[in-house]
């Protein structure tokens, strides 16, 4: 007898069957298309934190998924045998305004329990891998890791599988139910509700063939730069709320390549090996959206992790655990299927 199944085989329902599996539950996860082939198949996987300052409830339990991120990824390497590509290497951005910069920093210290920092360095002690700046100032924080999104996948199958629970294409539905079905999802459950709850949005990204694995990534321009274990470096990614095809590389990831080439200029003569397209699905609240699923009893969602899914999936893992198995709701307002729906 299944006690959880979960519909989606992205990070979030993975995180998710990996949490309940761990408390002993009878998990089984059901994806037609497979491991990671929705957003969670790109290439970037910045695990990185807003901002320390004006600090909510988004924020504190983003922190606390960061600092969970290596032990579970090291518990997954190991139960799995498969490398997710996680490190926390950190993370550079040019200083935009010095006294901002010089203020986060202090907040870091105390918001991020003196566990992390956030400081402010000369550029060149990153050379080469490095941004243009032109006050010749990086900030360098130490919460930020990375994960590579397919290896990341691959590995928390690979790790649920040697705990026995099945991943199938399709299956019947036993037990409560999550369902963490990514930008068709939020579409689904729009039409449902005949509300807007969220909307898939497209993002492009590539990869360099250029190697800064033990480097910091560089966030630049609105753009995330993460040197890959396995030797590459990963771009991206756009923000297209409208578009024709939501799987063709366009002249959106022209531009972006082009910017990088000129912020980052070590990756001027480097070759592009790949170029990938796709949907985010983000939450009208533009926070992830979770807890029961309206009208349905037994029933729970896990969606919208647009461009923090992967930073996010060690508590949100937690969160819907706690929910699903103990009834226990300590899923903060913000981040509530609610809070996605409007006139609730």
């Amino acid at each position: 007898m299944v006690d959880v199944t979960v519909r989606g085989a992205g990070i979030f329902g993975l995180s998710i069957a990996w949490a309940c599996v761990s408390r002993g539950a009878s998990v089984r996860v059901i994806d037609p298309n497979g491991v990671g082939a929705g957003a969670s198949g790109g290439l970037v996987g910045a695990l990185a934190p807003h901002t320390p300052e004006r600090w909510n409830d988004k924020k504190e339990l983003q922190f606390q998924s960061l600092d969970m991120a290596e032990a579970m990824w090291a518990e997954v390497a190991e139960v799995g045998g498969e490398d997710p590509g996680y490190a926390r290497t950190g993370r550079i951005q040019p200083v935009g305004v010095l006294e901002i910069a010089t203020e986060r920093a202090r907040n870091a210290e105390e918001l991020w329990r003196g566990k992390y920092s956030w400081q402010i360095r000369d550029v060149r002690d990153f050379a080469p891998f490095a941004p243009v700046t032109t006050s010749g100032l990086v900030i360098h924080d130490t919460l930020t890791g990375r994960a590579h999104p397919r290896k990341a996948t691959s590995a928390l199958a690979a790790a649920l599988r040697a705990r026995g629970v099945e991943i199938t294409a399709d299956a019947p539905e036993q037990g409560k139910i999550v369902h963490a079905t990514g930008a068709t999802g939020l579409v689904t459950l729009s039409k449902e509700l005949g509300k807007p709850v969220g909307a898939p949005i497209k993002g492009q990204s590539a990869i360099f063939d250029y190697d800064a694995r033990g480097c910091p990534q560089i966030f630049v321009d609105g753009l995330h730069v993460i040197p890959h274990a396995d030797g590459t470096t990963a771009i991206g990614s756009t923000t297209e709320r409208e578009f024709t095809d939501p799987t063709r590389c366009d002249g959106g990831l022209d531009d972006i390549l082009g910017r990088i080439i000129r912020l980052v200029p070590v990756l001027r003569e480097r070759p592009v090996l790949e170029r990938w397209a796709g949907l985010r699905p983000r939450a009208r609240s533009r926070a992830p959206m979770l807890g029961a699923y309206p009208g349905r009893p037994d029933q729970f969602i896990a969606n919208g992790g647009f461009k923090i899914g992967f930073g996010m999936a060690p508590i949100i893992g937690q969160l819907m655990a706690d929910l699903i198995l103990d009834g226990e709701d300590n899923i903060p307002e913000s981040l509530r299927v609610e809070a996605s729906i409007p006139g609730t």
